[in-house]
């Protein structure tokens, strides 16, 4: 039982996401190394779902290593420049059949609909053509490429067609060109111009890893395009990891909103990363002129003059300059254009492995563009950092947009013994509190 009462809570608490993905454009990049890993079915059944969901899904597929060992099984040398596999003409219908093979399995996995299986009544409609018309790569410092190609454009009105009639569209890395040639393209370039000639709203990527790792181990799971920028630069990723967050980059930087590296060696890693608010991966977003950060004794008038309307209403405690001076280390906030337009705060009980999360407060005129998720994740975040299991909170106007966000009601028997002396019966706030 405790099972079933978990997966009907996490399919409760999904629901804002199904919600917020039905109809949306989303690219996703499945290499070859992806093909052949120990959970692709489990990826094929996930791809299944969100076309149940309305999601529409533009697959991009990648070939790697089924080439490499298509060239290496006919002792021919294949060389790389640059990220780039050199295609002479006597390798291109080798690459061609290494392509095709893997496009097939792909195809007949989507083709799937066995009953007692994720795929039963699923009837996967899948697409595949000559959609990505593409250009010789040339001689580059003096290296002919050959059939190396780049992406000149997405043929967008066919693929748009094909999804407004609930089709799947799967792109393989082989550009054509307008007189008749074939062309071999890097699949992270497939899918960084597909996502931003058909203005997709995510590109996704699978990986080996989980998404990029600081120097203590922590995943990243969020990424502005700046900070990644600055990652790429060190060069200490594998190659692999380092062309998915580039690619990933580039597609931000080009319009698309969100990006995601998700690692194909983790079960159910996709609908972790698009259902749940932890995620499974590392999302890559553009640079904002908001900026999510600790707060510093400069910030301090900003903060009154946004406290001070909702202490009038009631809505929270008031708090003198003094207070918030002495306490400012507590407190995050969000600064857009050189103005504090939200802010948050976090009490830590570390010796009851609890934290209050306290003052979360967004200005009227920002409210509605998430920023009250971003500070909540922001104190989560804080809180798991101190190793806290538990975060609470008290409130008297706002009960429903945290329970919407996974707090449940509780008593004050719950709190910390030092939190409970200071109640103020005369306030009569409600309790919640949320499992970290």
């Amino acid at each position: 039982m405790p099972e079933e009462f978990n997966y009907v809570d996490w399919f409760r608490h999904s629901s804002p996401y199904i919600n917020a993905h039905r109809g949306k454009t989303f690219v996703i990049l499945i290499p070859g190394e992806a093909v052949e890993c120990a959970h692709f079915s489990s990826i094929i059944h996930d791809l299944a779902l969100l076309d149940s969901l309305g999601i529409r899904l533009v697959l991009v597929q990648g070939a790697r290593p089924q080439i490499s060992r298509v060239l290496a099984n006919r002792r021919l040398v294949s060389h790389v420049e640059d990220d780039y596999r050199v295609t002479p003409q006597d390798q291109l219908l080798d690459i061609i059949q290494a392509s095709a093979a893997v496009r097939v399995q792909l195809e007949a996995q989507l083709s799937m609909g066995l009953s007692n299986t994720p795929m039963d009544g699923a009837r996967l409609k899948v697409c595949s053509g000559n959609y990505v018309i593409a250009r010789p790569l040339g001689v580059v410092d003096g290296i002919d490429y050959g059939h190396t190609g780049e992406v000149r454009r997405i043929d967008t009105e066919a693929i748009f067609r094909l999804l407004e009639d609930d089709n799947m569209v799967l792109l393989p890395h082989l550009g054509f060109s307008p007189t008749g040639e074939v062309f071999n393209l890097k699949s992270e370039d497939v899918a960084i111009q597909a996502a931003t000639q058909l203005k997709a709203d995510k590109l996704i990527i699978y990986a080996e890893e989980e998404g990029v790792f600081k120097s203590d181990g922590e995943l990243y799971s969020e990424l502005l395009t700046k900070d990644a920028e600055a990652i790429l630069k060190e060069k200490s990723l594998s190659s692999i990891t380092h062309a998915a967050l580039d690619a990933c980059v580039q597609a931000v930087r080009k319009g698309v909103p969100r990006a995601h590296l998700i690692s194909y060696n983790e079960n159910g890693g996709l609908l972790q990363e698009l259902f749940t608010r932890e995620g499974s991966g590392t999302m890559i977003d553009e640079d904002s002129y908001e900026q999510l950060r600790p707060a510093h004794i400069d910030d301090v008038g900003g903060m009154m003059a946004l406290l001070s309307p909702l202490e009038e209403k009631g809505i929270l405690v008031r708090r003198s300059r003094e207070l918030l001076e002495n306490e400012i280390d507590r407190f995050i906030v969000i600064e857009r254009d050189g103005a504090i337009v939200a802010c948050a705060a976090l009490y830590p009980f570390e010796q009851e492995y609890s934290g209050e999360l306290a003052c979360l407060a967004v200005s009227p005129d920002y409210r509605g563009s998430n920023r009250g998720e971003r500070l909540l994740k922001g104190i989560e975040q804080a809180a798991k950092r101190l190793n806290l299991s538990m975060l609470f909170l008290l409130t008297t106007r706002t009960a429903h947009w945290f329970i919407e966000r996974g707090f449940s009601e509780t008593t004050l028997a719950s709190l910390p013994t030092q939190k409970q002396a200071l109640y103020n019966y005369q306030r009569n706030s409600k309790i919640f509190a949320k499992k970290l």
